[in-house]
């Protein structure tokens, strides 16, 4: 388990160089359009072990002299209270969130753009709220006809209604919080105002996935359609660059279909277009750095079956389409897999069944599957974490790591002092009370010890967990997947914790 497939300290060496080689293909000014996240990017982390969550950020410290950030953000976005679902923070506060991560290592971030900006008065009111912390905020605007009508963008009705941002380094990395922020457009409209002012710029576009350089239909790109299954994103041949070099290459279906467009308007913009295809545009290495082709693909099949399972979830919530269900079945089928080759549902799943209650169970990093039941003391997701941090500290089964006398105060104040019904103990709190034990007992102390192993095992719910159990997986770094039930009535667990 966990085995290593990609070169992170190659990718890194590869990945600037080639950068660097496009601004100069510009003649110094690069505007780098950057899909996904630069932070925590915990997808390409797991369907390319050995790919660390902070590469892209820390690719970018090697351009630290020559990069400036702006980040984009729709006004819509901000209207609405948009969330980024795997931090549960909305869009706004997740600018600011970046602009003080960057800033902590040391990134220049230039400033923020409003898009699609038509006086609403939640972005009109972030947009002071920035101006206060001293951050300078832009306004670009919607344009009718776009992308159709490349005469009106391009003209000063179009592009030229934008507020110009300016930048003052080589490399101008665009980045947003999320899909839909309007980041090539940001790109274009401040090539349209450069070239007005007689400054050489070019555009560039920055995605990990789908790498483009392996099969249409390697696991690790099905996995990437298997991550925007709601966004209807397909994986395709790029028929540009087939046309161009007679090469096989991929792209995904949205870059391809704006392609001509674009083309349309760089060609405008800058008399003619540097691009013969999609995949021209894209500066990616990854694929170059794949050093364990089956480590990626066993990685990468399991995400597909997190993903899955994730959707079922949703589903059941009311979140989730059953279109967005039925298209990652397709790609389940596609890698040759089925929801029984994820171990950790199987052993979670027995277990239940004998015992009657909800289980759970977690793949550790040598292979072992540890499982975790209810009982009167404690939710399964709690006698799992347990379970699991003995086994890794070499701990009988038998030794009890918190005693009962310790439990029971705790289950009082929840249930007569708390309102809680449900007296079991959450993982948070179970936490709390091995890290007390700890300072009195080494047993405890040695499971404690043992907390960082837990990232990146795959964990299974027989039933959907609370927010709160939930939370604190995600914090721990596991791969948490659950069935698509809730307990049953009269067995709910508590939300509240304290």
């Amino acid at each position: 388990m966990n085995k290593i497939g990609f070169d992170n300290e190659k990718y890194l060496r590869m990945q600037s160089e080639h950068i660097r080689d496009r601004i100069s293909k510009f003649g110094g000014k690069l505007y780098l359009e950057f899909g996904g996240k630069l932070f925590d990017d915990y997808h390409a982390s797991r369907v390319l072990p050995g790919f660390k969550p902070d590469s892209k950020l820390r690719m970018l410290l090697q351009l630290k002299d020559r990069v400036e950030i702006v980040i984009a953000i729709n006004a819509a976005d901000i209207e609405k209270n948009k969330l980024r679902g795997d931090l549960g923070v909305t869009y706004d506060m997740d600018v600011i969130r970046l602009i003080d991560c960057f800033r902590k290592i040391g990134l220049y971030v230039g400033s923020v753009v409003i898009t699609r900006f038509d006086g609403q008065p939640k972005a009109e009111a972030f947009r002071k709220r920035l101006k206060a912390l001293g951050i300078p905020v832009y306004r670009h605007y919607s344009i009718d006809g776009y992308p159709s009508d490349i005469a009106k963008i391009v003209s000063d009705d179009g592009y030229g209604k934008n507020d110009y941002i300016e930048t003052h380094r080589e490399l101008v990395v665009v980045t947003a919080p999320g899909p839909g922020s309007g980041k090539m457009a940001t790109c274009l409209s401040q090539l349209y105002h450069d070239n007005k002012r007689g400054i050489r710029a070019g555009y560039a576009k920055f995605e990990t996935f789908p790498i483009w350089n392996i099969p249409l239909n390697h696991p690790v790109n099905l996995a990437y359609e298997a991550a925007t299954a709601d966004l209807n994103d397909v994986n395709m041949i790029d028929p540009f660059h087939l046309e161009a070099y007679g090469e096989t290459t991929v792209n995904y279906n949205r870059d391809v279909e704006i392609f001509p467009v674009v083309t349309a308007m760089l060609e405008k913009i800058m008399g003619s277009c540097p691009y013969k295809s999609p995949t021209d545009m894209g500066v990616n290495m990854a694929g170059n750095c794949i050093i364990d082709d089956d480590a990626v693909c066993a990685a990468s099949r399991q995400e597909i079956l997190r993903r899955y399972y994730t959707a079922l979830c949703d589903e059941r919530k009311g979140h989730c389409s059953q279109e967005t269900v039925l298209k990652l079945e397709l790609l389940m089928n596609k890698a040759g897999i089925t929801a029984g080759d994820r171990p950790a549902a199987a052993a979670a799943l027995v277990k239940a069944d004998v015992t009657g209650a909800p289980a759970a169970a977690i793949e550790l990093p040598d292979g072992t599957i540890v499982t975790g039941k209810t009982s009167e003391l404690l939710g399964a997701s709690s006698a799992l974490l347990l379970n699991a941090l003995k086994q890794l500290a070499g701990i009988s089964d038998e030794v009890h790591l918190i005693s009962r006398s310790a439990i029971e105060p705790i289950q009082r104040l929840k249930v007569e002092h708390l309102g809680n019904r449900n007296p079991r103990l959450h993982t948070d709190e179970i936490l709390i009370a091995l890290s007390i034990c700890a300072a009195s007992d080494e047993n405890a102390e040695a499971a404690m010890q043992q907390l960082d192993k837990l990232r990146g095992c795959e964990v299974h719910s027989s039933v959907i967990l609370s927010a709160v159990d939930e939370k604190i997986f995600r914090r721990l770094g596991v791969n948490l997947t659950c069935e698509p039930r809730y307990q049953e009535a009269g067995a709910e667990e508590d939300t509240k914790s304290f």
